[in-house]
């Protein structure tokens, strides 16, 4: 497969780390591709830290990477905001690393429904009934209503934890609002940031990642080949609407052990 393409397209969490974990000899697949001339990006739908944070946790663990070829949903987001809605009010359903973010690209935090423009959710371990009463009200009082990501849950060491895409539910059941847009995998937002990253014909191009309604989906979205690996999220077979990968893989190892 190696051989095959000449860019890869990486997700993160359960492809290339679990929790603080690498994949067994994910960096030695990784460094092997890039030391073959071939062009690599990593996206990640995850905002409870900096593509630096992300950036660092990657090369300590060994990976020979740029900081420019990582993008997630965050930095996708804010430059939508930045372009669209610069000093509106928002609240966000999300940590605080990804508010600062946030707050950096012009917008001001409110937790007071009747100020709120736009109400944005995503990915937070410190979720309390306070926080989705407020977005609620929000939404009410017509908050446009974003999502950074729409995962239902993220892997972790020790299983998985709830994501965006469980808090979206229970909003829209909440307040009868549906969300309007999210900007993460598998969003014609994201797709966009990673043209412009890659050099490559997308023909050429293979997408490795762990979920099948996002990973897997924007491969079939934008026609990009896609690989599967079971070392992230459980897979559900009957659960993501005919969406299909490519090939289906153990571990983004196998990628290597297949070059020969």
């Amino acid at each position: 497969m190696i051989e095959k393409y000449q860019g890869f397209i990486f997700d993160l969490d359960g492809t290339i780390y679990r929790g603080s974990h690498l994949i067994p000899n994910a960096e030695k697949t990784v460094n092997y591709i890039k030391t073959s001339g071939k062009e690599v990006i990593f996206i990640s739908n995850k905002t409870t830290g900096s593509v630096n944070d992300y950036y660092k946790f990657l090369i300590t663990h060994g990976l020979k990477i740029e900081e420019d070829e990582i993008v997630n949903s965050t930095i996708v987001l804010k430059k939508y905001l930045s372009n669209t809605f610069a000093k509106a009010n928002f609240f966000a359903i999300g940590e605080d690393i990804f508010i600062k973010e946030i707050e950096a690209s012009g917008l001001v935090y409110s937790e007071s429904p009747n100020e709120i423009d736009i109400l944005i959710v995503t990915l937070d371990r410190t979720l309390t009934y306070e926080k989705l009463e407020i977005a609620a009200r929000a939404l009410e009082n017509g908050a446009r209503f974003f999502a950074a990501n729409i995962d239902d849950t993220c892997p972790v060491d020790d299983g998985e934890v709830l994501d965006a895409g469980s808090t979206i539910s229970a909003l829209e059941k909440r307040t009868h609002k549906k969300l309007e847009q999210h900007f993460g995998k598998p969003s014609v937002f994201m797709f966009e940031e990673i043209k412009k990253r890659l050099k490559v014909d997308l023909k050429k191009v293979l997408l490795i990642g762990d979920r099948l309604e996002t990973d897997i989906a924007l491969g079939n979205n934008f026609g990009i080949d896609s690989a599967l690996v079971s070392t992230g999220v459980k897979y559900y077979p009957n659960g993501a609407d005919g969406i299909k990968p490519t090939y289906h893989l153990n571990s983004v190892a196998d990628l290597l052990n297949s070059k020969s």
